[in-house]
């Protein structure tokens, strides 16, 4: 019995083998690395420390010099992110210039950092203005879903400008499987962007989003079509959306030439595959309701 166990892990370690070799994704250097999910995470926990500091980390603000702790918190991220961009940009290519090029996006994500921070400030505004239930700001920002996702987007969507391999979207998948909101990292989303619990969210890499709009569980923004993968790479293939549009729960809407124009309204289970001008409210005829007494 224990040889035919051997024979047979055998037996699967050599297919498992030829599989490698036929995909030839696998094979590194010596020296080669892929960039690391834990610590890309440690990174996005630091970033939101210094976001809203007091909120997730043990220092207590009343005691804690706000500027002392952006400084060794931002110097605490920049080793960790640097190392990760050097990793990434490396993993294809290796020349006497990476090193210096994973420094400079590092500091250009830096500097990026207070504009990240007033832009989910606005976030947070959004959410406590359209959503009845919240209570405070604190309270969003401590247990939002929606937030979360926003946050580690506005964070990866900078990175994927700086060109970064893997590790923006690494991080927004992060956010997906914790809150089930999937926003690509190079959709362009505006100011006071609001989600109303998130659940089942898609955003497309494609997506444009303007300004005061408001997205309900379960909205699709995606393409019409990817049977020409990655023909489509780089192509407008993703709705854009207008400044104050709200988009109501399980619509659907589709393609990179449709556009929902300014103070818009789309009712819930909606499936749009075409512009829509300003100021108009969308929706589908309500299913007729029928009601059968129950006799047993």
């Amino acid at each position: 019995m224990g040889q035919d166990i051997k024979n047979k892990i055998a037996c699967v370690a050599d297919e498992l083998n030829a599989n490698y070799m036929e995909q030839n994704i696998f094979g590194m250097e010596a020296s080669g690395e892929i960039p690391k999910r834990s610590e890309i995470i440690e990174v996005l926990e630091e970033i939101r420390r210094v976001i809203f500091p007091g909120y997730f980390g043990t220092e207590n603000t009343s005691f804690v010099s706000l500027s002392s702790f952006a400084g060794n918190t931002i110097a605490v991220i920049y080793e960790k992110l640097y190392k990760q961009i050097l990793i990434a940009l490396s993993y294809k290519r290796k020349d006497d210039r990476t090193e210096e090029e994973a420094q400079n996006i590092t500091c250009l994500f830096l500097d990026r950092l207070p504009a990240i921070q007033k832009l989910l400030y606005k976030d947070v505004e959004a959410e406590l203005e359209g959503d009845p239930a919240a209570n405070s700001k604190e309270e969003i920002i401590f247990s939002y879903p929606g937030i979360f996702s926003i946050f580690v987007y506005r964070i990866a969507h900078e990175l994927y400008l700086l060109k970064v391999p893997f590790i923006p979207r690494i991080m927004t998948e992060y956010a997906h499987g914790k809150t089930g909101i999937d926003i690509n990292p190079g959709a362009t989303i505006g100011e006071y962007f609001f989600i109303d619990h998130g659940t089942g969210i898609v955003i497309g890499e494609t997506t444009v989003i303007g300004n005061n709009v408001k997205l309900y569980q379960g909205v699709t923004l995606g393409a019409l079509s990817t049977r020409e993968g990655q023909l489509l790479s780089g192509v407008k293939r993703h709705p854009t959306i207008e400044d104050n549009v709200v988009i109501y729960a399980n619509t659907t809407v589709l393609g990179g030439e449709t556009v929902i124009g300014q103070n818009s309204v789309v009712a819930g289970n909606s499936f749009v595959t075409e512009s829509i001008p300003p100021n108009t409210k969308v929706s589908v005829h309500i299913p007729e309701l029928k009601m059968k007494i129950r006799n047993d």
